[in-house]
């Protein structure tokens, strides 16, 4: 069994299950290992002694131990400074709760500590994998100290389980994966927890459907059901009765105040040595050319979003469609309602984007936001539609990682999306708008100069009209970007929260690209460019987030589809990197080389003077007295 896309793992199971050793297996193709082990140790306990030394054999010489049962409340120490290209394995909870439960460390705040544990825990930024017992299916045991025991771990393992990306139930050697488990037909999300209502200070009601409310927020709702094109199979997002945008999330950051996405968010890095790592090894593979060029890149980054030098092939994929249009100039020249016609042809599974899914094997889910305001008038949203498409947007990437999903696509086809992009580009780069503003081409393959200045002009006004305003990520989303471009900066936090990388592929992609860097700068290390299509808002924008396209095939098929193009080309690269053998001759190429021979003349001598000087190189030795006097 494999678990993919996981970054904190919780490994349970009974007494010699095998949960040690499926856990270790989690975190074979680690470089390094950190080994935090719990127990104590007990010198008068022969039996106990020869376990702890089988755990000590079976560790790889690369991995490093560290104790941690003198002072449990170390263990949430160790966790939370972990660092990102840092492995941990825990083992296990069962050992750390019954050194925190003896006398010798009481009177301690046993609630306090496990709290602090579990914080260090959902704020890990490295790999963690936690073993524990389960103890819940045994009898209650008969003394006070027993009973303490399972109380106790039966906390913590809830507790963390709760914060883990993964739980699984080892049994008789056998891994039965619990979170996240397979989603059941429904048509609503996922259940917010109590704690994350009650931070949020949100009420949440049940209702059987979207509703929208002053404003022209959507109420809480379904999320839209996630389909496969061509394949009989239709399914929405696991869960409860309620779900929708001001739904609060557990990975959301929710403070007091109802605060939720905020500038200076502080999310995981990639690994920074894995992906170079991953290009020394392709110069060691069988291969009868040079290599794999310029998709090299595919590789390290594929390495560095998933923590190894092998990185595998991405198999579940999900193109998440953002439908929402925009009004006035910046639409001028759309022919009214094709971009519901696209989003439609989409959903039924057919048109461009979805024959590409299909044949790729990936899964479509089509979201609708809402329509942006002109915006040469006013802002283009209120604050309040803002952050509920921040937080939608975050949430629809946690879902798609719960389900397993490994890569996101993000596509688009609403109505005046390329001018909203290079609106939001003019205003975070400093572009001029008719330099990234690509032309507008009418059905008939013609181009209409007239729509495209009135693109211009709505674009000029809106950013003569916001002149003295702030130009932070909020108010540029309120001010010029729409719903669509919104909500995609939400998936690219969302996604960098838990992460999963995010292959981008035209304006709003790249727009939402620039908006997230004031949120969190590290979002666009997780993104990669397939092509820019020959648009200038895209090639401005890839040069400003250091995003390099992979191909440049002149493509224009709609946002989304030309990366569902390249993706075959991308996963084969993974492929062949991942399966091909290191050369034949490469063992010997990796011995150490003999030392040279030492030979009696050097390589380099300096040539001896023609004329009159010196005849030596040497420095000169100083006089035995530094004084001198003519002769």
């Amino acid at each position: 069994m494999s678990l993919d896309g996981w970054n904190r793992v919780l490994v349970l199971g009974g007494i010699r299950s095998g949960k040690s050793e499926f856990a270790e297996s989690l975190v074979a193709d680690a470089a390094t290992v950190r080994y935090v082990a719990t127990a104590a140790s007990a010198d008068d306990d022969a039996e106990w002694a020869a376990r702890l030394a089988a755990h000590r054999a079976r560790r790889p010489v690369s991995w490093s131990t560290e104790e941690t049962a003198s002072e449990p409340r170390r263990l949430a120490d160790v966790i939370a400074a972990a660092r990102p290209d840092e492995t941990l394995l825990v083992d296990d909870l069962g050992g750390w709760v019954t050194v925190l439960l003896d006398p010798a460390h009481q009177p301690a705040d046993d609630t306090a500590t496990i709290d602090e544990l579990v914080t260090a825990v959902h704020g890990c930024a490295a790999r963690l994998v936690l073993v524990s017992p389960e103890v819940g299916l045994s009898l209650v045991p008969a003394t006070p100290l027993g009973r303490a025991f399972t109380d106790a771990l039966g906390v913590v393992n809830r507790a963390v389980a709760d914060v883990c990306d993964r739980v699984v139930l080892v049994v008789a050697g056998q891994p039965a994966q619990l979170k996240p488990a397979a989603a059941p037909a429904s048509t609503s999300g996922p259940r917010p927890t109590a704690n994350a209502v009650a931070a949020a200070g949100t009420t949440v009601p049940a209702q059987a459907g979207p509703t929208v409310v002053d404003g022209g927020v959507p109420a809480p709702a379904a999320s839209p059901p996630v389909t496969t094109p061509e394949v009989p199979v239709g399914s929405a997002s696991a869960g409860g009765d309620v779900n929708g945008w001001t739904a609060p999330t557990m990975s959301l950051p929710v403070a007091a105040s109802g605060l939720v996405i905020q500038p200076g968010m502080e999310l995981p890095m990639p690994d920074e040595y894995t992906g170079p790592q991953s290009v020394d090894r392709l110069a060691t593979l069988d291969v009868p050319g040079i290599g794999f060029g310029v998709l090299e890149k595919v590789v390290s980054f594929a390495a560095a979003t998933q923590g190894t030098p092998t990185p595998a092939p991405w198999r579940s994929v999900r193109v998440l469609l953002l439908h929402g249009d925009h009004e006035g100039g910046a639409a001028a020249g759309t022919r009214p309602g094709e971009s519901a016609r696209r989003a439609d042809q989409a959903r039924a599974g057919q048109g461009v984007l979805a024959r590409l899914a299909a044949e790729g094997g990936a899964s479509l889910q089509v979201i609708e936001a809402p329509t942006a305001a002109p915006i040469e008038h006013g802002p283009a949203l209120t604050v309040e539609q803002v952050e509920a498409a921040l937080r939608y947007g975050w949430r629809l990437a946690e879902e798609a990682v719960d389900a397993g999903v490994q890569l996101l696509v993000l596509a688009a086809c609403g109505a005046g999306t390329e001018a909203a992009a290079a609106a939001v580009l003019a205003a975070t780069a400093g572009a001029e708008p008719p330099a990234v503003l690509g032309r507008v081409v009418t059905e008939d393959g013609e181009f209409d100069d007239a729509a495209w200045m009135q693109r211009c002009a709505a674009i000029r006004d809106a950013l003569h009209r916001i002149r003295r305003s702030s130009r932070d990520a909020k108010d540029v989303l309120a001010q010029l970007g729409g719903g669509d471009i919104a909500l995609a900066t939400g998936i690219l936090l969302g996604a960098t929260a838990r992460r999963t990388p995010v292959l981008l592929d035209g304006p709003v992609g790249v727009a939402a690209g620039l908006v997230s860097r004031d949120l969190a700068g590290q979002a666009r290390h997780w993104c990669l460019l397939a092509d820019h299509g020959g648009h200038p808002a895209v090639r401005l924008a890839a040069d400003v987030l250091g995003l390099d396209p992979l191909v440049e095939l002149k493509l224009d098929l709609g946002e989304g589809a030309n990366a569902l193009t390249v993706l075959p080309l991308l996963r084969s690269v993974l492929t062949l990197a991942a399966a091909l053998p290191a050369r034949p001759d490469r063992d010997k190429t990796d011995e150490t080389p003999e030392a040279p021979v030492e030979e009696d003349e050097p390589d380099f001598r300096e040539p001896e003077p023609d004329g009159p000087g010196p005849t030596s190189t040497e420095p000169a030795q100083p006089a035995e007295n530094s004084g001198s006097r003519a002769g």
